[in-house]
């Protein structure tokens, strides 16, 4: 059984940093596309960022240059590491296996100003 479980969410002020996290088990993120999303209340789920099995990265133009998608193979983890946070970036984010669609429960986070 697959499951993907984030956590490293919480609440920060206007320009901090937090780092999520996104461990798996029951599936190699090493061998498999891995994107984070995020979500507010009564808005459509939103793409954040993606690292695809060779490492190579993707993000969309509202995190680029803030954001760093990573991998730790032997810890079987996906990172999100934010930084400049905004209170824009506040939402529940998931992290998400296209192969097979799985998806995570989700993680808080709370910037405030």
């Amino acid at each position: 059984q697959v499951q993907l479980v984030e956590s490293g969410g919480g609440e920060v002020q206007t320009g901090g940093s937090l780092r999520l996290s996104c461990s798996a088990s029951g599936l190699s993120l090493s061998d498999n596309v891995v994107k984070w999303y995020r979500q507010v209340p009564r808005k459509l789920r939103r793409y954040v960022a993606t690292i695809d099995e060779i490492g190579r990265t993707a993000y969309d133009n509202t995190v680029e240059g803030r954001f760093i998608i990573s991998r730790d193979n032997d810890k079987n983890t996906v990172y999100l590491q934010m930084n400049d946070l905004r209170p824009q970036d506040a939402a529940v984010y998931y992290c998400h296996s296209p192969n097979g669609n799985y998806w995570g429960q989700g993680t808080q986070v709370t910037v405030s100003s």
